[in-house]
């Protein structure tokens, strides 16, 4: 083979390789873009701000997961009801891309929407679930809303498919709630989420939160939810500040060995006993 034979070869090569390289960046770019959307997206769903009741302290965080091409669908919100009560809710969409993140914003919107209608949790589930399904998507999403009543102190809580809370009192006890719950959202027609009342009582806390915090190939679920169920008892006993509770829980997120949304929502009060 003559020399100019083996340099037209070379220069083949190198023009191919440049041209899968741009192809690569070109679809890198793609990529890029549409992950950046879907994290404005996720941020823009989030409230600005959370409601303010006498005795009731809020306070939350989140943490998108956007390394790579992995987006979410986690989602907290918090809301005052036509009544005066405060609407809480926390879920996960199937799925880790800007399908499920437009997915996500439908759900959270649904609710709120819904809400002004019929702010009973378990109703208020029920027909988001109709409301989804209408949709025809292949999506679905688990979810967790409560509705608090600052006056009383009452919390009415449905699950669809969702992790159970976790709470704690002043005196120091703490665990994992044991609710019964209903199938994910925009799966199955015609379900019942039943509805569990607890009390917030003085110096009490719930957290709701979503697996990005508590499972993954490095930490089991039981073993996530003990953890969070043990910092809220210390946070409880030594009365913390709900931000730094918040927090601490959205820190363990880094021990579940895995890139996922976190979402965590705390619930305190520290106001006067109600008296009936």
């Amino acid at each position: 083979m003559s020399r100019t034979g083996a340099t037209d070869d070379g220069d083949e090569l190198l023009i191919r390789l440049g041209t899968l390289t741009a192809q690569a960046r070109a679809q890198a770019e793609v990529q890029r873009s549409r992950v950046e959307l879907a994290i404005a997206l996720q941020r823009g769903m989030l409230p600005r701000g959370l409601p303010v009741a006498e005795g009731v302290r809020l306070a939350v965080r989140y943490a998108p997961a956007y390394q790579g091409l992995n987006v979410g669908g986690d989602w907290y919100d918090a809301f005052t009801m036509t009544d005066g009560r405060i609407g809480l809710s926390i879920g996960d969409v199937q799925g880790h891309n800007i399908e499920a993140a437009a997915f996500m914003g439908q759900v959270r919107v649904g609710l709120r929407a819904l809400a002004s209608v019929d702010s009973n949790p378990g109703e208020l589930l029920a027909r988001t679930n109709e409301l989804l399904l209408s949709l025809s998507s292949d999506l679905f999403a688990t979810c967790t809303f409560m509705r608090l009543d600052p006056a009383t102190r009452v919390l009415e809580s449905a699950r669809a498919g969702h992790l159970p809370c976790v709470w704690a009192t002043a005196d120091g006890r703490s665990g994992v709630s044991d609710d019964e719950g209903g199938p994910p959202l925009g799966i199955q027609h015609g379900v019942d989420y039943p509805v569990t009342r607890y009390r917030l009582d003085q110096g009490g806390v719930f957290v709701l939160l979503t697996d990005g915090v508590v499972e993954g190939p490095s930490l089991h679920l039981d073993e996530g939810l003990e953890q969070v169920a043990r910092l809220a008892g210390v946070a409880a006993v030594a009365r913390l500040d709900m931000d730094a509770l918040a927090a601490a829980v959205i820190k363990q997120a880094e021990q579940v060995g895995h890139e996922d949304d976190a979402a965590v929502l705390v619930i305190g009060h520290d106001g006067p006993a109600f008296q009936p």
